[in-house]
């Protein structure tokens, strides 16, 4: 027998970036559905569990304090005070530039929080337990989709028929939503895959993000929180696919060898702290970002290359889009003319953004040396003039 409930808002997809929207819409009042087909893993050594870590950027911090989520995450996030780009692409692999992005250029506040993405999932889905207008099923998930002029019909996984007036897609790169309306995207791929991990090492990161340079991709550490008593970092290292493979089915100890030394020992020798986890890299981007009562958020509407810590921030910008929208107008959540305002503001920055952190990865994949030098030089001239160099950190953040 077929059940059937009514919400003002459901979110497919139980991710960060779906339990955020659950939060931020249902403190604003709106009665909310949020599904998954897969119950969030929240303990860091549990099979699965996703070892990535998320820079939370000024904008998107914001957004959080005002779902209520914040509170749970501030003891657990680290400040992120200063980006530090080194280019060590020279005939050895040692820093042979190193320039210093400080947020106290440009704001009283770090750039950002870092915060492992087990972590996320494990405060969001605790908060939401919490608030009335929210109902969190994880283990069931979006099965199909039929929209009505004035609402969306839901069908569960578990045979459960939800009607909402907007559903919010956020169910990744490979959005069941997305592929029910019909909604084409574009895909680019680099032949690239990010292996992520946690490290201690001896010397303390001081709130620095390093992002190295050499080829095939950034190996960018990220600050955490002290473990087992030593100082402690994420990593995302990003490399052309079978060297990536490579690397990740190396015995502890030579990936150990292979990390310090694609590292160059900037925080002294690093010990591996978790276990190895491996990402494909990908830009992608929806061709609209919204259907009939539908709009597309996160992954479901845009993906890039993990660099700059934008793509969890492009993600809560477009919540911020939405839910200003819909407290502007409660009345027509969902309705034609706010899908196409939310498309108009939304789009073109996806846009920008994505062709931005292509550019990037590109140049940090480079390999051949005379190229390698060119990217050195631009890296010097950027970083010289103020203006330039404040623009940057401002666009990254998503100042206006």
């Amino acid at each position: 027998m077929t059940t059937f409930q009514s919400y003002d808002i459901i979110v497919s997809g139980g991710g960060v970036a779906g339990l955020s929207a659950a939060a931020a819409f249902g403190s604003a009042g709106f009665t909310v559905l949020c599904v998954d087909p897969q119950p969030p893993i929240t303990d860091r050594n549990a099979e699965g569990s996703d070892l990535r870590t998320t820079a939370i950027l000024q904008p998107g911090r914001l957004l959080l304090e005002e779902a209520g989520l914040w509170d749970r995450l501030d003891a657990e996030a680290m400040p992120l005070d200063v980006m530090r780009i080194i280019d060590a692409g020279g005939e050895v692999a040692e820093p042979r530039v190193t320039k210093d992005f400080v947020a106290s250029e440009i704001s009283d506040q770090p750039f950002g929080w870092n915060l492992p993405n087990w972590l996320l999932r494990r405060e969001m889905v605790a908060h939401l337990e919490g608030m009335e207008t929210v109902t969190f099923r994880p283990g069931v998930g979006t099965a199909g989709v039929l929209t009505r002029t004035d609402h969306a019909r839901v069908r569960l996984s578990d045979g459960m028929v939800a009607q909402c007036r907007l559903l919010i897609a956020a169910d990744g790169r490979n959005s069941p939503v997305r592929k029910a309306l019909n909604i084409p995207v574009k895909t680019r791929r680099y032949g690239q895959k990010a292996l992520a991990f946690a490290v201690t090492h001896p010397l303390p990161h001081e709130n620095v993000s390093p992002e190295i340079h050499r080829s095939g991709g950034p190996f960018t550490l990220v600050p955490l929180p002290d473990f087992e008593g030593r100082p402690s970092s994420a990593i995302v290292w990003m490399e052309d696919g079978p060297e990536a493979m490579r690397l990740f089915n190396l015995p502890e100890a030579d990936f150990e060898a292979a990390m310090n030394e694609r590292s160059c020992q900037i925080l002294g020798p690093l010990t591996l702290a978790s276990r190895r986890t491996v990402w494909p890299i990908i830009s992608q981007w929806a061709d609209q970002m919204y259907g009939a009562r539908t709009v597309l958020v996160a992954e479901a509407a845009h993906v890039v290359p993990p660099i700059g810590a934008q793509g969890l921030n492009m993600s809560l910008a477009d919540q911020r889009c939405l839910l200003d929208l819909a407290k502007a107008d409660p009345a027509n959540i969902g309705s034609p003319e706010m899908l196409q305002r939310y498309h108009r503001r939304r789009h073109p920055e996806v846009l920008a953004r994505v062709t931005g952190i292509d550019l990037l990865n590109r140049t940090s994949q480079l390999s051949a040396q005379p190229l390698r030098d060119l990217r050195a030089a631009g890296l010097n001239a950027l970083y010289s003039l103020a203006p330039v160099r404040k623009t940057l950190m401002q666009l990254g953040l998503g100042m206006r």
